[in-house]
């Protein structure tokens, strides 16, 4: 089974023969490169340019991460699965204003419809989160009524703020009091945590894009402008509650995560090295948690859950199937 390759610490990448080589201090580490599903680089990691033909040959991203976790950008190798009618098809659906916000209104209310299915796991342990659900519920009756994008996006926003105000109440944690969403810098830790995981979320979609037939640059939710990527993070809203945010919650109410393992630095909080490994090792394992499928019959992972919705977003987009999002029934 292939997986992701972390690198947290400095070294050398390397190809050797038809083996990946990490050098580090001296010591050698190999990994087969049928292994390796994909590359994330935390680390002050040199390779060169036939490592990256090597990489490209087996269809292996890199995935690069600034020294305090931020995305920077991803090595995506020459694509293997272009298809010229999905391509058009999705530029008519992003350039037809119907078609765009018919799919965009779709990612929101998935997106709702998962927050809401979180929250409500945390009120049957006793939270006292009523009043939250109310509002989110009324948030998720308004997406289907917006007109334009930007009111979508606004609607979205107001659920979410609604939403992280339930984080205090669940964890009860004055070390992780959620206080306001902050990004650039995260200025606390749960603000750290999950930009952390957000960012790993978005990764992990354009990994499984980029086996797929649909294009990345082209989203529906978030505009395709100059930035490179936008479809994975139209379809990480749907995953991020279920994914991201009960992996930070559940980090922080075993104290797999506490305090001592993040650092202040360029006005803002940031996960220690110490504490990115925990949150990989509990990232790697929700990914790769199994469930039963209804449709398939049979269990599948996170992962492959995520592949299943571009599949089914594959399927709107060819007239096959009206895209539904990934609902939680756990």
């Amino acid at each position: 089974m292939r997986r992701a390759l972390y690198l947290m610490g400095g070294g050398t990448l390397s190809r050797k023969q038809n083996t990946l080589c990490l050098e580090r201090e001296g010591a050698k580490r190999y990994v087969p490169v049928e292994q390796v599903l994909e590359i994330h680089v935390f680390g002050e990691v040199e390779f060169n340019k036939r490592l990256l033909e090597f990489l490209s040959q087996h269809e292996i991203m890199v995935h690069i991460y600034s020294y305090h976790g931020w995305y920077m950008g991803t090595f995506y190798p020459r694509e293997h699965n272009n298809s010229g009618y999905l391509l058009l098809q999705q530029v008519v659906h992003y350039l037809d204003a119907e078609k765009r916000l018919d799919l965009a209104r779709r990612f929101v209310f998935g997106a709702i419809q998962n927050l809401l299915h979180v929250l409500r796991y945390y009120q049957r342990r006793g939270k006292a989160l009523e009043d939250i659900l109310t509002a989110l519920e009324g948030q998720l009756g308004r997406v289907h009524s917006q007109q334009g994008i930007e009111q979508l996006m606004q609607v979205e926003g107001q659920a979410r703020e609604a939403y992280y105000r339930a984080f205090d109440r669940i964890l009860e944690d004055p070390d992780f009091e959620f206080e306001e969403r902050t990004r650039r810098p995260p200025r606390n830790r749960m603000n750290a945590l999950l930009s952390f995981g957000n960012s790993l979320l978005y990764t992990a979609v354009l990994s499984e894009i980029y086996r797929t037939h649909l294009d990345p640059r082209i989203g529906f939710l978030h505009a395709t402008n100059f930035r490179r990527f936008a479809l994975n993070l139209d379809v990480a809203e749907v995953f991020k509650p279920i994914l991201v945010d009960r992996t930070v919650l559940s980090l922080v109410q075993k104290r797999q995560i506490q305090a001592r393992h993040f650092d202040e630095a360029l006005g803002g909080l940031y996960l220690k090295e110490e504490g990115r490994r925990r949150f990989l090792e509990a990232w790697e394992e929700r990914l790769g948690t199994t469930l039963h499928h209804r449709g398939l019959k049979r269990h599948v992972s996170y992962r492959t859950l995520i592949r299943l919705e571009l599949y089914k977003l594959e399927k709107h987009l060819l007239g096959d199937r009206e895209y539904r999002p990934f609902r939680t029934r756990w």
